[in-house]
């Protein structure tokens, strides 16, 4: 492993990812490449695109992919529609037909070996209640399993196990990048990250609160127990007031509405932070 290899490790959020594609956007265009590149959730979505070819006409492509998802059916439907298939599923509100048919369409490769750049990306696996590293095999399905959101989109079926979203066990995966040789760590994530929690005021925050407490404390203590040798850069959303845990609407999932403005504000803030810190070439 060469002793200077740069990792983009990239979070999970939803829709809020669009982040990332700005952040992205911004390194590539300073000339800040990755050897190596593990998301998880949207993360694992914009991390595999990324990892196929690390150029900024594929940023481009990417944010293009973003406008299809706000266009296409992947999580369309009417009230009704959605709570049909809640009835006969048991278990969730879409099929994933369709993602799964605009990501076999957007990936350029069928092989996680195929990408351009090494690529890992995580999912919960509901047999072992693990957390599963997929390294090599079908890029379409590793990526479907680590996006898979309880009770959004059904678990995915590799091998005879059943995976959910890598949210769950891994959001931020800094520790992972560390492990595989990372000594120059770039972190793109959602936002949210440092604003303080704040007690849950009705039932849907209780779950809410808990969730983002466990998601936290792991990227906080990852982050703490790094060794002194690891330049990490946490890249910032250019969110001016970045919402307060207790907002649900920042999780309407179906809420495509800001994407553009997503990408538009993390470009702008990315961009000044390397420039700040001279880093990349200009």
């Amino acid at each position: 492993m060469p002793a200077d290899k740069t990792a983009f490790v990239l979070g999970g959020g939803g829709h809020l990812g669009a982040h990332e594609v700005g952040m992205l956007q911004a390194l590539l265009e300073r000339g800040v490449l990755p050897n190596l590149v593990v998301g998880t959730s949207i993360g694992a979505i914009n991390g595999a695109a990324i990892a196929a070819e690390p150029t900024r006409a594929t940023v481009a492509r990417l944010a293009e992919l973003w406008s299809r998802i706000e266009r296409s059916d992947a999580f369309d439907g009417s009230i009704l529609g959605r709570l049909g298939t809640l009835a006969r599923s048991r278990t969730h509100l879409h099929e994933n037909e369709a993602l799964r048919r605009l990501l076999a369409e957007s990936l350029p490769v069928e092989l996680i070996e195929e990408l351009a750049v090494r690529f890992e990306c995580v999912a919960a696996c509901i047999e072992t209640a693990s957390e599963r590293w997929f390294a090599s095999g079908p890029l379409v399905d590793a990526v479907m399993a680590s996006s898979a959101v309880p009770g959004i989109l059904p678990p995915i079926e590799i091998a005879g196990e059943h995976f959910l979203d890598g949210g769950i066990v891994n959001s931020i995966p800094v520790g992972r990048a560390v492990a595989l040789g990372a000594r120059t760590i770039y972190v793109l994530h959602v936002g949210r990250v440092d604003r303080p929690l704040e007690p849950p005021r009705w039932p849907w925050e209780v779950a809410l609160v808990a969730f983002e407490i466990a998601r936290r404390h792991r990227f906080i203590g990852d982050l703490a127990t790094l060794p002194d040798d690891i330049d990490v850069h946490v890249m910032p959303t250019g969110q001016l007031n970045p919402p307060r845990y207790s907002d649900i609407s920042q999780f309407r999932y179906r809420d495509t509405s800001k994407i553009r403005d997503h990408i538009s504000r993390a470009y702008d803030a990315s961009a000044r932070y390397l420039t700040e810190r001279s880093l990349g070439s200009p």
